[in-house]
């Protein structure tokens, strides 16, 4: 249930209405809008008499929300979410360029990476720690030494830095050294990670599962929202059909639909989505016309010896091309990179 306050109402009012939908039984969410507070009260209550709260000074409409994913719709915030970290704003009018190898495999290869996707503008760095591999046998990543390198290259140029969040164990060593969590694809619904980022005071990026729809991909955004983080943005990497043209078929349709049911930026990752070097600048291309907020590339200086996904990652010259060419594109639809 959504409640709209008064633009007027003043803060005893708003405490009153508070403490009546604790009372109902209801968790209650604070959204500060541009014009006017709304009041978010999560709990399953389907006979619930909405007149108890729209008879409350204060009050100006009283809503249900119909949809499963409560504070994740549009119905509780209207306006975008735009998540602000240091000098970038993510889910704003700038498409924001994430950039970087699949893994850090050493201080050379992600200082190199790293000046070259930053000479070509993107604004955050990226570079996997932590690898969750099909295979017990490859290459799992440098672990802690790896946050390390990320953080001095990201800062060497100026750069924000996303690394992986595997397992709950993690999240206090990730948030030393790094800006954004990403949770990946196969820990979409691993649930009490999603609570534990929840608690976590740093922004998440969540990747749609390889066979989640968009509701459940929601769905999984309401756990961290639920337990207090409200810097959450989603990340369409393409799911998983019966074509093996591509890695992953990328649901470019998913980037309006979650922008019409919810207020979260959505990232696309065409590198996860098409697996294919070849196949990255189309799909990025086609991304930022659908209104994608922001991009994610593997970007790689000698993708022929990456110890991970090194087929899909850009050489530095594809990289400047692609950035040439979305910009151009966020430009035609009234936004900039």
């Amino acid at each position: 249930m959504v409640v709209v306050l008064e633009k007027n109402a003043t803060d005893k009012q708003i405490e009153n209405i508070i403490k009546h939908l604790e009372d109902f039984g209801f968790a209650v969410h604070k959204s500060t809008g541009v014009q006017q507070i709304v009041l978010g009260a999560i709990g399953v209550k389907p006979d619930f008499d909405t007149r108890k709260v729209k008879i409350l000074e204060g009050v100006a409409e009283v809503y249900r929300i119909t949809e499963p994913f409560k504070l994740a719709s549009r119905t509780f915030q209207k306006e975008d979410t735009v998540i602000k970290i240091k000098n970038v704003d993510i889910g704003g009018n700038e498409v924001v360029m994430m950039a970087g190898p699949c893994s850090v495999e050493s201080e050379d290869q992600i200082f190199t990476v790293a000046e070259i996707v930053a000479k070509s503008g993107a604004k955050i760095l990226r570079g996997g720690a932590f690898k969750p591999r099909t295979s017990p046998y490859s290459f799992q990543g440098l672990g802690e030494e790896g946050l390390k390198l990320l953080r001095k290259a990201a800062d060497k140029f100026n750069l924000l830095a996303i690394t992986e969040v595997m397992e709950s164990s993690q999240i206090e060593l990730i948030e030393e050294y790094t800006d954004i969590f990403q949770v990946g694809a196969r820990n979409m619904q691993n649930f009490s990670l999603l609570r534990d980022l929840g608690k976590a005071s740093k922004p998440i990026m969540l990747k749609r599962g390889l066979a989640a729809t968009v509701e459940d991909w929601l769905m999984s955004a309401e756990y961290i929202l639920s337990n207090g983080n409200r810097k959450v943005m989603l990340c369409e990497r393409g799911i998983r059909t019966f074509e093996t043209y591509t890695r992953n078929t990328f649901d470019l349709s998913a980037i309006p639909v979650v922008h019409k049911r919810s207020h979260l930026p959505v990232i696309a990752d065409p590198s996860h989505a098409t697996g294919l070097r070849d196949k990255v600048l189309p799909m990025a291309r086609a991304a930022v016309a659908a209104g994608a907020d922001g991009l994610m590339v593997e970007v790689h200086n000698d993708p022929e010896k990456a110890l991970s996904d090194g087929p899909q990652a850009l050489l530095p010259e594809q990289f400047e091309e692609l950035m040439k060419h979305v910009k151009l594109i966020a430009e035609v639809i009234g936004r900039k990179m």
